[in-house]
């Protein structure tokens, strides 16, 4: 049984593996496991298994060292931390390699295996990132935008007058009241977005085929209007330590 962390800046994403089985796993959040909680939340999630190693990505390195601790502690190992140093399956083309997320190369990762080069991956977290592999099999770079829930939350916080909304899909084009109006602007707005960002990227990549993978809290609701993406991947970026733990298991290179 393996051990997958996906340590977000909101949420930690957590699931055991079994060959190629990924569990549904849980959602943590994060401040529970930088707040000392973090051997509390294994062993909760293991129970009596018996865990043969874990690999993890993070964005918060203050959350790291609790989940490396609790582990220790637990099973008498670290996790594997995905890099550019460990990265398997995928080349990185790109100035400052220890700059880029490491969520962003699990998802690279997993996209590559999946669909092949060139492909493109938008995770819709606290961030949309948009991370694209090009037709040589190396990650070039990407996008960062503001996520949907930080775009009008900050709204909200910032005026007198504009109320905290729960994002789903507009009834309508065209806002009947408040909350409606934000929603169609959040929604298609971000749709919107997204569409260009995809163009643009196919012209500088100067290929008609590019497979686009949609990941994280939104994708589902963003994906029913964006007809460039390809599919809707839940999971991605655990899939993506997954075949990094495997990879080092098999001695690739």
């Amino acid at each position: 049984m393996i051990l997958l962390l996906d340590i977000g800046n909101t949420h930690t994403h957590v699931a055991l593996a079994s060959g190629r089985r990924i569990s549904r796993g849980q959602n943590w959040k994060t401040e529970d496991v930088r707040g000392g909680r973090a051997l509390e939340l294994l062993e909760s999630l293991v129970g009596q298994r018996r865990l043969q190693g874990a690999c993890l990505c993070s964005v918060v390195p203050k959350a790291t060292q609790p989940i490396q601790d609790a582990l220790q502690k637990l099973a008498g190992f670290s996790a594997l931390q995905l890099g550019p140093e460990t990265i398997r399956g995928v080349g990185i083309d790109y100035p400052k390699p220890a700059s880029i997320g490491q969520d962003r190369l699990a998802n690279a990762v997993a996209a590559q295996h999946r669909f092949g080069a060139p492909v493109l991956v938008v995770d819709f977290g606290t961030a949309v990132t948009f991370d694209v592999v090009d037709r040589g099999g190396n990650y070039i770079g990407g996008v960062i935008a503001p996520g949907l829930a930080a775009m009008t939350d900050y709204l909200h916080e910032k005026t007198a007058l504009l109320p905290r909304i729960r994002i789903r899909e507009p009834r309508s084009a065209i806002g009947k009241d408040t909350e409606h109006a934000m929603l169609v602007g959040a929604v298609h707005g971000y749709r919107g977005l997204v569409r260009q960002l995809i163009r643009e990227i196919r012209s500088e990549l100067g290929t008609r085929r590019l497979p686009v993978a949609a990941t994280g809290g939104y994708a589902k609701l963003m994906a029913r209007g964006v007809a460039e993406i390809t599919e809707v991947c839940p999971g991605l970026t655990l899939e993506g330590l997954r075949l990094t733990w495997e990879a080092h298991q098999a001695g690739l290179k």
